[in-house]
């Protein structure tokens, strides 16, 4: 295990918005961005475009996120192909893998359904360490506001897996 180097992911999901609530479906971008601990620097970041399997891309899950259905059609592969890349070029197993709350069950149980081997096996919950260190106890924080409300600029935009997983990287680097 590479305990020096931490890979920071974010996913994105299909998503509806139907009678004001928010639903989420299969995955479909895994935004990646790994930091070296003794540089300090992102070493490495990458942007993989998943098909979904069963859902579709939906109007509110395009104006969100960017992510139209042709992007899906044109760039997407299958989640297990995208799986097999993430461990090819971050490590897999060999290392931690990192996000802002508990994108680690959601892409593991999606693997899981559909028969993948996961790309890692530790996990570190960036948002639960956040509110220890900051001592929040039961207070929330959001990524963005959390990386503000340590001075450090958002780039980007938000709701992209691939910017945010740059973003929270540059917060994990400050909070490692």
């Amino acid at each position: 295990m590479n305990h020096n180097r931490i890979v920071c992911f974010d996913l994105e999901m299909c998503c509806w918005n139907v009678d004001g609530v928010g639903t989420t479906g299969e995955i479909i971008e895994v935004g990646l961005a790994e930091i070296d601990l003794v540089s300090g620097s992102i070493v490495k970041r990458a942007q993989y475009y998943v098909k979904p399997e069963k859902d579709e891309v939906s109007l509110f899950c395009t104006e969100l996120t960017g992510i139209s259905p042709r992007k899906i059609q044109k760039q997407g592969r299958p989640l297990a192909s995208v799986v097999q890349s993430m461990i090819k070029n971050f490590g897999g197993p060999n290392k931690i893998y990192a996000s802002w709350g508990r994108d680690d069950l959601i892409l593991l149980n999606e693997c899981k359904e559909k028969g993948i081997e996961p790309p890692f096996k530790e996990f570190l919950n960036l948002a639960t360490l956040y509110r220890i260190q900051n001592r929040l106890k039961d207070k929330r924080i959001g990524h963005r506001a959390a990386q503000e409300e340590k001075g450090i600029e958002w780039e980007g935009r938000q709701h992209s897996g691939y910017v945010d997983a740059y973003n929270l990287a540059k917060l994990a680097l400050q909070m490692l």
